[in-house]
């Protein structure tokens, strides 16, 4: 049976029912068929594919080139999910036209559905200027990894009532300007359980803990294809990674033996007779 799309509103409609929201990120083709065929609910295009892709330290060098390559590769393979897509580093901070400029790209020119942006009050001009737009705008607080520097590394934020308060006050201006859904990203559980209590929009954790409405992990990190960091809150699902490397080496020993390719990996001529002509 043909599952219905997934869109802003069913989110919605999850949160109010009470069921969680799934989120998995991808940023090629056959990954985004392998989410969207698993019943995932949204598929994030993070600019996290600049750690786990392009092998960048940080997400900082992500730009809207990579980004609207990686989409495009993304949406093709996707029939179900919602399609969000991050605005990278610099796209949206100095201007509402810069963002509605690279917004506008990701969705006309990629098939990105929504988009996501980091920030809280101080970016509220360009979230009311996407909303306004047409284009549905998701929400990040709380770890941002775009703010690395300023946050000195890739650390928990919002333990201190002071911080709990800012972030609470930064997620309800967001709701206000128009988000239709907030990621909550490495803070303590109960300043979540907070935020999720006062939001009528639905809050998707990763390192937030279990009160989130739902919850997103990086698919290479789940799957065991990422090792270089190993968070917290990373569940690990599979080992994808050494499987691979077993099989590569499966492959490397059966071509020097001579076991691959075998006949039945190897093609016959239509007519023997030419194999001996000349």
């Amino acid at each position: 049976m043909a599952r219905d799309k997934v869109t802003v509103r069913t989110l919605r409609r999850m949160e109010e029912r009470g069921e969680k929201i799934t989120m998995l990120t991808a940023y090629d083709y056959p990954m985004a068929r392998a989410v969207d065929d698993a019943g995932i609910d949204v598929i994030l295009v993070g600019d996290s594919l600049g750690m786990v892709v392009l092998g960048h330290p940080t997400t900082l060098p992500v730009t809207m080139d990579d980004m609207v390559h990686h989409c495009k590769a993304v949406a093709r393979g996707v029939l179900r999910a919602l399609l969000v897509a991050d605005l990278p580093f610099m796209s949206y901070q100095v201007s509402r036209e810069d963002a509605l400029r690279n917004a506008g790209r990701l969705v006309k020119e990629s098939g990105a559905e929504a988009v996501k942006l980091e920030g809280g009050r101080e970016i509220l001009g360009s979230v009311e200027a996407l909303v306004a737009a047409g284009i549905p705008v998701m929400g990040h607080l709380g770890l941002t990894p775009q703010a690395y520097h300023r946050m000195g590394g890739y650390r928990v934020q919002a333990r201190t009532a002071e911080e709990a308060d800012r972030l609470l006050k930064d997620a309800v201006a967001l709701e206000r300007a128009g988000i239709f859904a907030l990621v909550l990203e490495g803070i303590p559980a109960a300043v979540a359980r907070g935020v999720t209590r006062e939001l009528a929009v639905p809050t998707i954790g990763i390192g937030a803990g279990p009160f989130c409405d739902g919850q997103v992990l990086v698919t290479h990190d789940m799957l065991g294809l990422q090792t270089d960091l190993s968070p917290k809150f990373v569940k690990r699902y599979a080992q994808a990674r050494q499987l691979f490397i077993e099989a590569m080496r499966c492959f490397r020993d059966e071509v020097r033996s001579g076991a691959f390719p075998g006949p039945e990996h190897s093609y016959d001529l239509d007519h023997p007779a030419a194999s001996t002509s000349g």
